[in-house]
């Protein structure tokens, strides 16, 4: 087995920088998506967690606060890393966060074929599905205890 890290990092830190790269590899460029400076300098309020194995990013996420929600967006696990449980510790570490920090929900937009993942973390689908950076996404929820 293989020791995951997971923590917060800064935006505009080389360890951001990295998460941006990830990100990009893995759920904008299958779009024909690139990142803008103007989507990038709206990150700097967000959090944004990543997990290391070692010192390579094998993960992320981040996290908008709003009020007693946090709304998780840009779920991404590297290629390699994929069907190790990354994902799923990943949201496991900002559930952890929510409850530590008084939030009520977390929301997210899920990509369809992601929706059994989150399901089988007892996200539930809310509403009809609809489409998102041109592809079929569902609204999914999940209220802690």
């Amino acid at each position: 087995m293989f020791d995951v890290n997971i923590r917060f990092v800064e935006h505009n830190s080389n360890e951001y920088n990295q998460e941006i790269e990830l990100r990009q590899k893995i759920l904008r460029e299958p779009l024909g998506l690139h990142f803008t400076k103007k989507e990038l300098d709206q990150e700097s309020n967000q959090l944004h967690i990543c997990a290391f194995i070692i010192d390579t990013l094998a993960g992320c996420v981040v996290m908008v606060p709003n009020g007693t929600v946090l709304r998780m967006r840009q779920v991404a696990v590297g290629n390699d890393y994929q069907g190790l449980g990354i994902g799923k510790l990943l949201v496991q570490f900002c559930e952890k966060y929510a409850v530590e920090n008084d939030y009520k929900c977390i929301k997210l937009h899920a990509r369809e074929n992601a929706v059994p993942f989150y399901t089988k973390l007892d996200y539930k689908t809310e509403g009809d599905q609809f489409i998102e950076v041109g592809i079929p996404h569902f609204a999914m929820s999940k209220y802690l205890k």
